[in-house]
């Protein structure tokens, strides 16, 4: 487990380096990180319209 958590953090830091350094790469995050959010708060919204119409 050690090993593991280990080798997740490493895997982080260097993904986090790479986005750093990189511009385009930095922006396909950002992009993706958007794309995550504006799903979310629909699928948020949609359920609090269900669960509001139910009561």
């Amino acid at each position: 487990m050690e090993k593991f958590i280990l080798g997740a953090m490493l895997g982080m830091a260097g993904g986090a380096l790479m986005v750093a350094n990189n511009c385009k790469l930095r922006n396909l995050v950002k992009k993706n990180q958007d794309d995550l959010m504006a799903k979310a708060e629909q699928y948020i919204d949609r359920k609090l319209e269900e669960s509001g119409s139910q009561n």
